[in-house]
């Protein structure tokens, strides 16, 4: 599990910088609480209670950094563990701390006011230390206690982000291993059949017409496979592709397919799917071209209505609808996969609609937001 999580996981001293961050921020702002209260109250050992102060606050610093140390074992766990483990660590934090602060104030070089409090006479140094460290210590606890929470709340909320991060990279593969799946599902009854004509013009000899076309399909196969499934290309390119394969196709129906296309000059530059009309002009030929005995345009159309790309293939064949229908000579692959693969890509902003024309033949319509390089 922790082998697939991001941002260093592993490290020896995790969220390091923010626990440092956190203690130096928290005893400097010790620091300017007490110095301030002592201006506002005009004490008069205000010097010599500033560098005792600042010695303390330097010595919570390392018991911070030790607590901090010592959570290491739940620092990917989640925040009740994380949590439970600090508010017993601050435990003895507090009674160390109280323990130092006592030594430096009433110990080491005691204070007048140390010097003249009667609360503790007639005890032993053992009694007034830990009555002093107990009295001390509940009020440290919550001291420490807040650095704790702080430090927790920002560790939990970075290990959030992270999750998210790895999540959102996790989604982003998965759509792109669908949108190369879905890309890869071309039919490859397009190259068998130019594989026969290839074999047949060769045997009839009419090897100027073979070679064309086997030049257009190694220049189409060449610029297909080189493409990037998840990549998007301006719509002038797409139709190119589109014409490398209908030119192909043209060469085995040469006195029954004809290619209109017809797209505004402002459109040329708007971005698609690649081969995303690959599919769908490969039906148009296949059940609209292969299927009649009489001559077929193939037209390729495209226009921007309300912020949308709405591009139509449409064929005139005489082909019965019923043909492109599953269960009835075509398995409606080719038709899921171009509107698979904009629902992908775009969303419900995305689609296509398919059915017979009322002038006769099958129509395409696709549409998809109109995106142009900015």
């Amino acid at each position: 599990m922790d082998k697939a999580l991001p941002d260093g996981e592993h490290r020896r001293l995790p969220d390091l910088g923010i626990a440092l961050k956190s203690i130096i921020a928290f005893w400097l702002v010790y620091i300017a609480l007490i110095t301030l209260r002592a201006v506002v109250l005009q004490y008069h050992d205000f010097l010599e209670m500033l560098w005792r102060r600042s010695l303390a606050a330097f010595v919570g610093c390392l018991i911070t950094f030790l607590v901090y140390l010592a959570m290491r074992p739940v620092a990917r766990r989640g925040l009740n563990a994380k949590a439970a483990l600090a508010g017993i660590l601050c435990i003895p934090a507090s009674i160390l701390f109280s323990a130092f602060n006592y030594f430096m104030f009433y110990v080491f070089a005691p204070l007048d006011a140390a010097k003249t409090d009667n609360s503790m006479a007639g005890m032993s140094p053992w009694e007034m230390l830990w009555r002093s460290v107990a009295e001390s210590a509940l009020s440290w606890y919550f001291i420490f206690a807040a650095w704790a929470a702080v430090y927790v709340a920002m560790s939990q909320a970075k290990q959030l982000r992270a999750a998210d991060r790895h999540a959102a990279m996790l989604a982003r593969e998965a759509q792109e291993a669908q949108l190369r799946a879905l890309r890869y599902q071309i039919n490859p009854h397009f190259l068998f059949n130019t594989l026969n004509s290839l074999s047949s013009l060769i045997l009839s000899q009419k090897t100027d017409i073979a070679e064309r076309m086997l030049m257009n399909l190694s220049t189409f196969f060449r610029a297909t496979l080189s493409a990037d499934p998840t990549a998007d290309v301006s719509l002038d390119e797409e139709i190119k592709l589109q014409r490398l394969y209908l030119d192909i196709e043209q060469i085995r129906f040469p006195d029954r397919l004809t290619v209109e296309v017809d797209v505004p000059d402002a459109l040329q530059s708007a971005r698609v799917p690649v081969l995303i009309l690959q599919p769908v002009v490969e039906n148009a030929v296949k059940y609209g071209v292969a299927r009649s005995r009489r001559h077929v345009t193939v037209r390729i159309t495209a226009h921007e209505e309300a912020g949308r790309l709405h591009i139509k293939v449409k064929d005139d064949g005489e082909v019965p609808a019923e043909a492109l229908e599953p269960g009835e000579g075509s398995t409606g692959v080719g038709l899921r996969n171009v509107c698979d693969r904009l629902v992908a890509r775009y969303g419900n902003r995305a689609g296509c609609m398919h059915g017979p024309d009322p002038d006769g033949g099958y129509t395409v319509h696709v549409y998809m937001p109109v995106v142009r390089n900015g």
